[in-house]
């Protein structure tokens, strides 16, 4: 029976489960709210945290004695709403139970795979997150969409008529190529069931539009009795295959984990929650609306407990009045999540949480490595906050639990945290109090190194608290990057926004993290500890209905009016079917829209006073500063969030009408305490403050502490705290003195702490170029497949960060930007922007367009720095389309040659001067053509001079805020500090290996050698990289300018020094470089290069790699396939502006084997990462179909340690197009190392009509005509093995890492862990040695030796046990 929402005076519960703490909230009419906080496990004294909450609040709120144990009657309860991590926790852990993929045939690695990029970018030890699923069944279907919105020749086809089209729900046509095969689908789910899986996820190609057969698939399963079966196309059905199927698999593995923990938790009440006469249970989704308890699943409540936390603060401290967009600040432990709201909760569709790409509406929460228990470090000179952890046990120093230092010893020893009001709960019997002598000891140890350092360098010499300190700044400035990123990178002036604060630690940092932000107000509500709790109190229930649309806009709104009073309608009864009545539901209509040609949909909400239209061109002004006049507005997606209002409310916050109504004043007679805290001024006496004893009115001037019983509030210098009636509200004092901006030469040494901060800065303003320049895109190349690159460079044109984007850009633009700077020197003017792509101008193909913007100071005479782009365009003619043809052999052949022009001239952008460059100037040799997509090229490229801007601008604000000499000091700094890396690296080299001579030799497919003789001097760390030996330049396009064999050398040092050091010129300074004029590695300036970028690098990077014998060789190879057409032609002859297209992708194979780990199958390597095409988007935009995309097992080398496999992608042709393939290792095998056999040379076909039709062999390089119905097929290299496997060894896993061990060790142990009761770990799978989340103590193992009685070991025996037995191999 529906519950009826209607007006009670009962109690209303809200609850927060986190990962260590649960915080309970009870709302009681007319009296005080009762607030409990407790351990989230705690088995000894009760079975469920948030149960427990509740029976304590009935007490409270009662007055009745209720049995710990004993059945909760909800009869006085309103209602429980609740958020809970143990979704996430289990994403995180991968703890929940077996879970299988059903998805295309020819598609089984498809989420394997993903869309092939590596997570990080400089590990040689690729490890990609554990999938969620053991099984997969390939089910015979396909399905594709008829028509692409690149080539509109099937609409003229005039056998359409014969296809036999199916209308798919978003309006495409769509062709069933091979019906479901229905028996087969049924055998293979049995199959499955039979193995004893009962969770499926069922993902089928454009199944978004046409969801027929996984409808079928999950009827049939249903059928055979699995109980959790996770439908993508009714999960979310938005396009992309890779994306919807991830989603799929996370909820098909976390619905029946999280279905378990609410059947326990209800099974605690009577009646079980279901009685109409006891409370409703509601659950948080990621979306930040609540849903009953029956409606709950696992891909919802990923984010549920973040959700409650931006809904609560998004209901309290939004000025409804002054409408100032607030910025949600939630630091906890170990990280800390930031947010914005401005009015409407701000959502996002795709995410990335665990490793796992979600597709859903989720609340936009970015999160951080960094909180009260990030370990602190020193390392090359400069200072680290996180992103590792010490978590709660064994915790910071300051916990008595041989814990590392951290940022809470850090605000123990400055006086922040005072260890007097903290509980005794600290220490072996969790009875003694905060360690601050052991804090102050363990900085003091810190201290020594650093001084030392700084003495050396001729620097000052640090206290302890000024150590402290600095580390502070440098962790509120790792906290503030991802503020700027939701603010900056989007168009939003991070200064124009509140700070809401909340969570265990961020009082402590508010007014710092305010002033990083040049925010003046911080607003702290009364609940801030609990505010993810209160959350959901306030929340409201909400569905979500969403359909597929493919409809232009202006033409169709009566039809999508009439969809979205469908979906509205939907919404509408689920509601009504929780027991809403339709007085308090509220309806918002959205529809997804997008430019014709490009992939970036907005969601836009139903405008008021303006048009849909109006409406999406202002979104898109706004984000991009440009539009498309002309370009069709297209709809993708129509949405309808139905909300069912809460009961709940908070009071209006309207903070000039609480000023009024009491008036601050000055408060000093409430003072608790006075005690020693230090500021960047020294130790001074603040007055502490209860904040249970201020009032509404009272006004606290810092410095001063405020306590209540969760948090305390740091009240900095020059900042007043206000008390109001549900606020503690900061207002800091920014009327400071600007920094000087005009003397560069001033004399300064250089401090570590602001080394760090500058370098997060700099970093941190070239990723934000990089967001800008993804946003404001339209090819799918630098928007989808992310191939660009931003950088910022010094007054001379050297390299001083560049955001690691694509690693062949490494240390390549430097150059690109030093002709420049020489070429036009002290002649660029401000407003100036030159564009450039010729490998004489320091360029490394064509396709590769770099801007570079130069920045003047305020008198507009001198450059103070440089900011650049390189972006990889997918068109600019040439012989082929996509503009990398295999078969050129002189640099005109691939395209528009840029040596050096004025993209903006004087702050005017010459859109003719391009046009002939990229259109005309091609067109003019025998056999090419201009670009095929000009609108396209010329969009970038103003993404591009947006992106040098926006570098521009916050460079601009840096050098208002901290001066520039300051600037240019640490600019100059930070490039010293990468030389020292690196030279201390080459001395440990030496040290290692004894020698001061490294060879290696390789050769390209055509028998060309690379070779390279790297000479070490271990005096000063220096090295000779030597190419002696290099084959001369082919008369090809595999040459590589000499850019590439520095961008290489660099990658792989950053690969090898495996910290995370600066990337800029200073890397390069110990180096010197020998490469032979004439050769493939330097070519003459008419040489073709096009392949010389994505492949011949590839080698490069896998000699220098074999010289170090670092590891054995990776599929070395990209695998660049384009296709495309040159469109038509003016009577005149001249090529019509996109009227064709290009198409051009990169293709991922296996990586290579090393010393203790197996290579990865299907990723990118080495000197590029960019994404690979969905096959949903693939088809939806050109003429073709994917037939399979998988995994070839077996073709990684074979050793100790195996190389990754390569994979298979086979494409099918809808229409004669010309094509190209360039690849290499089609005749040289990925080399073995140390024993380890070569990998799988790869292979290349046209299969001529098709399936069943001639294999032809391509070869490596060539450039063809495919007919329509033809297929190509490319097989991708695999990686080499590593090591000579002994038949004494088996792999086990240790601690989370594969490990060879030797046999007679097999029988040594078994674990049971005592959180897992029952669960036997078997010797084949050792259990990581990590304790387990949220246990009050370090978690016990018991061992059972062999032929001995079995002992109970402690977490720290345990590893002791292990290191014997695995020293002893």
């Amino acid at each position: 029976m529906p519950f009826v929402e209607q007006p009670s005076n009962k109690i209303r519960i809200a609850i927060d489960r986190g990962g260590t703490f649960t915080d309970c909230l009870g709302i009681v009419p007319e009296k005080e709210d009762i607030l409990i906080k407790l351990l989230s496990n705690d088995p000894t004294n009760y079975a469920d945290a948030p149960t427990e909450g509740i029976r304590r609040i009935l007490e409270v709120a009662t007055g009745t004695t209720i049995p710990r144990g004993q059945k909760i009657d909800t009869s006085n309860i309103e209602s429980i709403k609740m958020g809970t991590t143990v979704a996430t926790n289990a994403l995180l852990e991968r703890s929940s139970g077996k879970c299988a993929l059903v998805v295309t045939r020819g598609f089984k690695d498809l989420l394997r795979i993903g869309d092939q990029t590596r997570p990080k970018l400089f590990d040689l030890n690729i490890r990609r997150p554990e999938t969620l699923f053991q099984d997969v069944l390939e089910v015979e279907e396909r399905v594709t969409l008829h028509d692409s919105t690149e080539d509109k020749a099937s609409l003229r086809d005039p056998n359409r008529g014969e296809f036999s089209l199916k209308k798919g729900i978003g309006g495409e046509a769509i062709r069933v190529l091979e019906p479901l095969n229905v028996d087969q689908a049924r055998q293979g789910l049995q199959t499955l069931y039979n193995k004893g899986v009962r969770s499926l996820a069922i993902t089928l190609l454009h199944s978004y539009t046409f969801p027929d057969h996984e409808l079928r698939v999950a009827e049939v399963a249903s059928q055979i009795g699995f109980t959790q079966i996770s439908i993508s196309s009714q999960i979310f059905p938005m396009i992309k295959a890779i994306s919807r199927g991830y989603s799929a698999t996370a909820d098909a593995y976390l619905t029946p984990l999280t279905r378990s923990y609410i059947d326990g938790f209800r099974n605690g009440f009577i009646g079980g929650l279901e009685s109409s006469e006891g409370a409703r249970c509601e659950f948080m989704q990621s979306d930040g609306g609540l849903v009953g308890w029956q409606h709950f699943s696992g891909l919802k409540a990923i984010l549920s407990g973040p959700a409650g936390g931006v809904v609560g603060f998004s209901k309290t401290c939004y000025d409804l009045e002054r409408k100032m967009p607030v910025i949600g600040f939630d630091m906890g432990g170990t990280s800390t999540d930031v947010s914005r709201y401005a009015g409407t909760l701000e959502h996002t569709f795709e995410s990335m949480t665990a490793g796992v790409t979600i597709q859903s509406p989720q609340l936009e929460i970015d999160t951080v490595a960094a909180g009260g228990g990030s370990i602190l470090s020193y390392k090359n000179r400069l200072f680290l906050a996180g992103p590792e952890s010490a978590s709660a046990h064994p915790g910071p120093v300051a916990y008595r639990k041989g814990g590392p230092l951290t940022v809470t010893d850090a605000n123990l020893v400055l006086g922040r945290l005072q260890a007097n009001y903290f509980p005794k709960i600290f220490g072996k019997h969790e009875d003694e109090p905060l360690d601050y002598e052991g804090s102050r000891r363990a900085f003091e140890e810190l201290l020594v190194e650093v001084n030392a350092d700084l003495t050396e360098s001729g620097g000052k010499t640090k206290a302890v608290e000024e150590l402290a300190l600095g580390f502070l700044e440098v962790a509120n400035e790792t906290m503030c990057r991802p503020i700027r990123a939701l603010t900056e990178a989007k168009g939003y002036r991070t200064s124009e926004h509140d700070l809401a604060v909340f969570g265990g630690a961020g009082g402590q940092h508010a007014c710092a993290i305010a002033s990083n932000l040049g925010i003046d107000r911080v607003l702290i509500h009364r609940y801030s500890s609990i505010l993810s709790a209160y959350g959901m109190a306030l929340a409201d229930v909400v569905r979500d209905v969403q359909e597929p649309c493919s409809v232009p806009l202006n033409s169709s709104l009566e039809a999508l009016d009439a969809r979205l009073a469908s979906l509205e309608k939907a919404g509408a009864e689920m509601l009504a079917n929780d027991g809403f009545a339709n007085q308090t539901i509220g309806f918002e209509h959205f529809l997804n829209l997008r430019y014709d040609g490009s992939d970036t949909t907005f969601m836009i909400s139903r405008p008021e006073d303006i048009s849909w239209a109006e409406s999406f061109i202002a979104e898109h002004k706004r984000q991009f500063s440009f539009t498309m006049p002309g370009r069709a507005i297209l709809v993708e997606n129509v949405r309808v969030r139905a909300t069912a209002r809460s009961s709940s409310t908070e009071p209006e916050f309207i903070l000039e009408k609480q000023l009024a109504e009491n008036p601050p004043t000055a408060v000093a007679s409430k003072v608790s305490d006075e005690v020693k805290v230090f500021f960047e001024g020294g130790w001074t006496t603040a007055p502490l403050y209860y904040l249970t004893s201020l009032t509404k009115g009272d006004l606290v001037e810092g410095p001063a502490i405020i306590l209540d019983n969760t948090q305390t509030i740091v009240v900095t210098p020059k900042t007043k705290a206000t008390i109001l009636n549900r606020h503690v509200v900061l207002e800091l004092d920014r009327k400071l003195p600007s920094a000087p901006v005009t003397d560069i030469s001033s004399p300064k040494t250089v401090d570590p702490v602001e080394l760090t901060v500058m370098a997060h800065r700099f970093m941190s303003i070239a990723e934000q170029m990089g967001h800008a320049l993804q946003k404001t895109s339209v090819s799918v190349n630098i928007k989808e497949r992310l191939d660009f690159s931003c950088a910022l460079f010094s007054p001379d044109g050297r390299l001083v960060a560049n955001a690691p984007h694509v690693p062949v850009h490494l240390g390549s633009m430097e150059q690109a930007v030093m002709y420049q700077h020489k070429k036009y020197l002290g002649q660029l003017r401000s407003g100036d922007v030159i564009v450039a792509n010729h490998p004489i101008s320091g360029g490394t193909h064509l396709p590769d367009i770099t801007c570079i913007t130069p920045v003047f100071d305020e008198t507009g005479k001198e450059i103070i720095f440089y900011t650049a782009s390189r972006g990889h365009h997918q068109e600019i003619g040439g012989i082929l389309p996509g503009s990398m043809p295999a078969g050129s052999v002189e640099l005109f052949e691939e395209g528009a040659m840029i040596v050096s022009e004025f993209l903006v001239r004087d702050g005017k952008f010459d859109e003719d001067m391009i046009t002939r460059i990229m259109l005309h100037d091609p067109a003019q040799y025998s056999g090419c053509s201009g670009t095929r997509k000009l609108a396209d090229n010329i969009n970038d490229l103003k993404a591009q001079v947006s992106a040098n801007a926006k570098g521009a601008a916050l460079m601009g604000e840096l050098v208002k805020e901290r001066g520039l000499p300051t600037v240019h000091l640490n600019m100059h700094a930070i490039t010293s500090n990468a030389e020292a890396i690196v030279r201390g690296f080459l001395k440990k080299v030496y040290e290692e290996t004894g020698k001061t001579k490294l060879h290696a030799l390789d050769y390209m497919d055509d028998g060309t050698p690379i070779e390279l003789t790297i000479t070490i001097n271990p005096e000063d760390g220096s090295a000779h990289f030597d190419f002696t030996g290099t084959g001369e330049e082919g008369y090809h396009s595999f040459n590589a300018p000499q850019a590439i064999a520095r961008s290489a050398t660099l990658y792989v040092l950053r690969c090898l020094i495996n910290q995370d050091i600066p990337l800029n010129e200073g890397c390069l300074r110990p180096l010197k470089f020998t490469i032979p004029e004439g050769s493939i590695l330097n070519p003459s300036p008419e040489a073709a290069v096009c392949a010389g970028n994505p492949i011949t690098s590839q080698r490069v990077t896998d000699v220098v790699i074999r010289a170090f014998e670092a590891c054995a060789a990776s599929q070395g190879d990209c695998n660049v396939f384009s296709f495309g057409i040159d469109g038509d032609h003016d009577e005149s002859g001249r090529l019509i502006p996109n009227s064709g297209f290009g198409f051009g992708e990169t293709i991922c194979g296996g990586s290579g084997a090393g010393p203790g780990w197996h290579g990865t199958s299907g990723i990118h390597i080495h000197m590029t990462n960019t994404r690979i095409t969905d096959p949903e988007m693939l088809e939806k935009r050109y003429p073709v179909v994917l037939r399979e995309f998988s995994i070839q097992d077996g073709s990684g080398g074979k050793g100790r340690w195996n190389g990754g496999n390569g994979i298979r992608r086979i494409y099918e042709f809808e229409r004669d197009v010309n094509a190209s393939i360039v690849s290499e290792r089609r005749v040289t095998r990925p080399y073995g190392m140390k024993g380890g056999a070569d990998g799988r040379s790869g292979v290349n076909y046209i299969v001529k009509r098709g399936d069943g039709g001639r294999w032809c062999r391509l070869g490596g390089r060539k450039d063809f005509r495919a007919q329509k119905g033809d297929w190509f097929v490319v097989d991708t290299p695999g990686g080499g093995g590593w090591g000579v496997k002994s038949e004494d060894e088996v792999e086990v896993e240790v601690d989370g890492k594969k490990r060879m061990v030797e046999r007679r060790f097999m029988k040594l142990v078994s674990f049971v862990k005592c959180g897992r009761p029952g669960t036997v770990i078997t010797s084949n799978k050792i259990p990581s040695a990590t304790p387990l989340p949220g246990h009050g103590r370090s978690p016990m193992f018991k061992l059972y030796p062999v032929g001995l009685a079995p002992a109970l070991v402690t977490f720290w025996e345990y590893n002791v046990i292990w290191a014997k037995a695995r020293g002893s191999l």
